[in-house]
């Protein structure tokens, strides 16, 4: 005797070895015995053999009409032998019996199991439904095959044009589009970016960098809502000083500005900020865009920034202008001491917008130890780089520019339509006398201003650097890098939100008002949270932006090996341009050797640059090791 039986979810037969009431031991092809619940057993036969069995039913259950099958069903539950016996119209033998119970059972959707080879069929309306669904997945299974056939002809399929940047950014694995493109990447060996490229779908690799930052940090445009200019404070005492910024080319943002006045016993340096806070309020509608976009962000050949062009046109302190703004007056000894300091709101008249590429030719490290030449705010700008110099050993660290280079992109042409441009990269070493200058006035600014609400147990953000880590605080930390007690950002409140904060505290402070952010304010530590990883992540654009245009820049002038400096281990810094990476078959050498590197790879879609060792250079580097130390500054 011999049963058929399910165990597991499968159906397997086997010869019965003895037959209890409730169980029987059975031993199968195999030569497994195994025992087995009398439940279970769904078919007594004694011929043909199991395996005979088995190897007979499941071709016989495919030829199995399951459609007529379903019409043969009654409406009720029924035993699977039973419906072999009306299928057949006869006393079903055991290999029809068990052919029509495989069949039931791989036809979930016309026949729903109710228990050991028992079944009901589907009801119509259910059926349709399923195999409406089925047959949907059976057009996409096919749609799937076509895309993924046209992918690997390198042609883009109509369905993905709509959905280029979902693709790309946030790929849906439910839809049949990525599948597509997850097994045309798998048979082609490239990634989906790459295949994409190779289809036509990629406008260029800096699209690719530029919306893929647009999309995650301004989804809806970068375009500004329509807003009201806020009336501009007229009514201000206007400063008898006559103030001048100092710039580079570029720069439409102008935030600070100074000035300079002959005592009888030394000098009144002004420090002067542009003040938008005065129109601005807190919880305004200009103050919820400042508050979104949180910084202006930075890129070779454009901006997105932080504030309207109306607004920074109003505030920006122009040249001819009288504009509002918050000084810090300092009282300075013929020593370069500061003795005093005071804090004004006013209107102050703009002399001149000085340029880094008009003034460094006649200002510089050579000109100010020789003989200075005549030229507009000669004698300001030395009193002012000696003032600098003052307060830089005062601090006891040298210039936190000192070394470091800064590099300028100049894109001719379309920066929407980059292939067509071409980008000539100049590099300006930083730690200048104009550097200097301005570096340590907006030091003193900052960290007086920062000791200013500290003593006053006014609210406000620093940026603290303690164990070598800089950070965001609402606490009054010291700044070890700077060597100053505390550092609160204040001097750019038209393009960083922390600053505009810091002003709305400090002009609150100085005109004896309550402030808008109390102490622990949750809003304070939100915009500080916010503002900190935001401001990183616009600083990492940059940085990735600025790679792109010098992998273009390599493949425009057709080069093919480069000069490098070793940081440390395997990390090099190229010359000339700003890109640090690592070169795995550099040998071991002493940091500040300079080597010869040839480029292997370079892929402005990944922003990837392989380069390998070939020699070691004569020579030193002028560029700092370590550039960490300008975190903290404009």
């Amino acid at each position: 005797m011999y049963v058929l039986f399910e165990e597991d979810g499968a159906f397997k037969a086997a010869t019965v070895l003895a037959d209890n009431d409730s169980s029987l031991q059975v031993e199968t092809a195999s030569g497994k015995r195994s025992k087995i619940k009398a439940a279970n057993v769904l078919l007594r036969f004694s011929d043909p053999s199991p395996t005979e069995l088995l190897s007979r039913a499941e071709p016989a259950a495919g030829e199995i009409d399951i459609p007529f099958l379903w019409e043969c069903a009654s409406d009720g539950e029924f035993l699977f032998s039973d419906l072999a016996d009306d299928y057949c119209g006869h006393k079903a033998s055991p290999v029809e019996a068990a052919s029509l119970l495989l069949a039931l059972h791989s036809a979930p959707i016309h026949f729903h199991r109710k228990g050991k080879g028992r079944f009901r069929k589907a009801p119509p309306d259910i059926l349709a439904a399923a195999l409406a669904g089925l047959e949907k997945k059976r057009q996409q299974a096919l749609a799937i095959d076509r895309m993924v056939t046209e992918l690997k002809a390198f042609t883009l399929p109509p369905e993905f044009k709509p959905l280029l940047d979902q693709l790309l950014y946030k790929p849906d694995r439910n839809r049949p589009e990525t599948k597509a493109l997850e097994a045309a990447c798998a048979e082609t060996s490239l990634s989906a970016l790459h295949l994409l490229d190779r289809c036509g779908a990629v406008r260029s690799a800096h699209d690719i960098h530029l919306r893929r930052f647009l999309l995650e940090y301004f989804p809806q445009g970068t375009a500004f809502p329509s807003v009201e200019l806020p009336t501009i404070a007229t009514e201000l005492p206007c400063a008898t000083v006559a103030a001048f910024s100092i710039d580079d080319a570029a720069t439409t943002e102008i935030d600070d500005a100074f000035s300079i006045e002959t005592l009888a016993s030394g000098w009144r340096v002004g420090i002067h900020i542009a003040a938008p806070t005065l129109g601005i309020l807190p919880e305004s509608p200009l103050d919820a865009i400042a508050r979104q976009r949180l910084s202006t962000v930075y890129m070779p050949g454009r901006k997105i920034t932080m504030l309207p062009d109306t607004i920074v046109e109003a505030y920006t302190l122009a040249a001819g202008r009288e504009c509002p703004a918050l000084s810090l007056y300092l009282t300075v000894t013929p020593e370069f001491e500061i003795v005093a300091h005071e804090s004004r709101i006013e209107r102050v008249r703009i002399a001149a917008n000085l340029r880094h590429h008009d003034i460094e030719p006649l200002f510089n490290a050579e000109t100010v130890a020789g003989e200075l030449p005549d030229f507009p705010f000669r004698n300001e700008l030395m009193t002012l780089w000696q003032l600098a110099g003052a307060c830089e050993k005062r601090r006891g660290k040298p210039s936190a520019m000192q070394g470091i280079h800064d590099y300028n992109f100049d894109i001719d042409g379309d920066p929407d339509d980059p292939e067509q441009c071409r980008v000539r990269i100049s590099e300006r070493k930083r730690g200048s006398p104009l550097d200097k200058l301005v570096a340590e006035l907006m030091i003193v600014a900052n960290s007086t201003w920062g000791r200013l609400l500290a003593e006053r147990g006014i609210a406000a953000i620093y940026r603290a650097q303690t164990a070598g880590k800089v950070r965001m605080t609402t606490s009054p930390l010291p700044h070890e890098g700077l060597g100053v007690a505390q550092y609160a950002w204040s001097s750019s409140p038209l393009r960083r939100y922390v600053d505009l904060i810091n002003q709305w505290q400090l002009i609150a402070c100085i005109g004896d008002r309550a402030p808008y952010f109390k102490a622990r304010s949750d809003a304070l530590f939100a915009a500080m949270r916010d503002f900190e990883l935001t401001y990183a992540a616009y600083a990492e654009f940059q940085r990735g932006m600025e790679r792109y245009w010098c992998l273009r820049w390599l493949r425009q002038e057709a080069i093919d090996s480069i000069g490098a400096t070793v940081r440390r281990e395997n990390l090099v810094k190229v010359d000339h341009l700003p890109i640090v990476l690592r070169v795995p078959s550099l040998p071991e050498l002493p940091p500040g050797t300079r080597v010869a590197l040839g480029i292997e790879t370079l892929d402005p879609l990944t922003l990837d640059l392989g380069l390998r060792f070939l020699d070691t250079l004569e020579g030193e580097s002028d560029e700092a090791l370590d550039d960490d130390a300008a975190d903290a500054l404009d």
